[in-house]
């Protein structure tokens, strides 16, 4: 199950979504976040279900691939859905004992999983798609006139892009530790959850002194490239703004427009 897990990786290619700049490309995930929280009606979800097919299919990344990033939250989002059935009041449809189902906890469960199903494919598409140099190269410009009030910019751009980068590593190493220990026997898929839980302990020790030994080694490797910090420092090629980027911005104010107006007539 966890080599299902494709949160944070990135895929090379050539595509225009690839091509789009950084900033862009954060600044239009972080508006189409917005714009699933503001949708109210199933006519909103459309025009986003129809605004990710279409950066799906331009980026060229496999509808398994996106499938596989939303499979390992699939009981998560039954399990958040079920609780918004039951326990929002409105028109009841059926009762079993003491437990209600209304048509507004029903239509309040199917909102809530669209909503996590296209937050999580949406943003998923921003690292599939962006190279961690990159995604640090355009969150540290964003941040940049915060710099102004001292607030550590680059710092934190390079701290979020190294534990996206590490999150395929970690998943892998932790797939391999839970290999070694089921050949030595280890059970991790009877007993009740306590022992579960007991089971996964000698997973969980050697994941984390995994996780500080190649955090002490990037440190290291850092140090002997004289690396201190953004100060100072200058990049090979320089970020622009193409007419791509516009024509991103220009389809999503449309499409907010769109949401925003069918809010208001329906």
């Amino acid at each position: 199950m966890l080599k299902d897990i494709t949160l944070g990786q990135f895929f090379p290619g050539n595509s225009a979504i690839h091509k789009l700049d950084p900033r862009a490309k954060l600044i239009l995930t972080l508006l189409y976040i917005v714009l699933l929280f503001i949708t109210a009606n199933y006519y909103g979800f459309i025009i986003a279900a129809i605004l990710l097919c279409y950066v799906i299919a331009s980026s060229r990344i496999s509808f398994r691939l996106i499938y596989k990033s939303v499979k390992p939250l699939v009981f998560i989002m039954i399990f958040t859905g079920v609780l918004n059935m039951l326990y929002t009041q409105g028109t009841p449809i059926f009762k079993i004992w003491i437990l209600t189902v209304t048509y507004e906890g029903l239509s309040s469960a199917i909102f809530m999983i669209l909503r996590l199903v296209f937050l999580v494919v949406g943003t998923s598409m921003l690292t599939y798609t962006t190279s961690p140099i990159m995604l640090t190269d355009g969150l540290e410009r964003l941040m940049n006139p915060l710099k102004k009030i001292h607030f550590p910019a680059h710092e934190l751009s390079m701290m979020m892009t190294i534990a996206l980068r590490f999150i395929p590593t970690l998943i892998e190493e932790t797939e391999k530790i839970i290999n070694a220990q089921k050949a030595r026997g280890a059970d991790f898929e009877t007993g009740n959850i306590i022992r579960r839980a007991k089971a996964l302990i000698p997973v969980l020790v050697p994941m984390f002194i995994s996780a500080f030994r190649r955090a002490d080694e990037l440190a290291i490797a850092m140090e002997c490239r004289c690396y201190h910090g953004g100060e100072g420092r200058t990049r090979m090629k320089s970020m622009q703004m193409q007419g791509r980027d516009f024509i991103a911005f220009a389809v999503m104010v449309i499409s907010f427009t769109g949401v925003i107006a069918l809010n208001i007539i329906l």
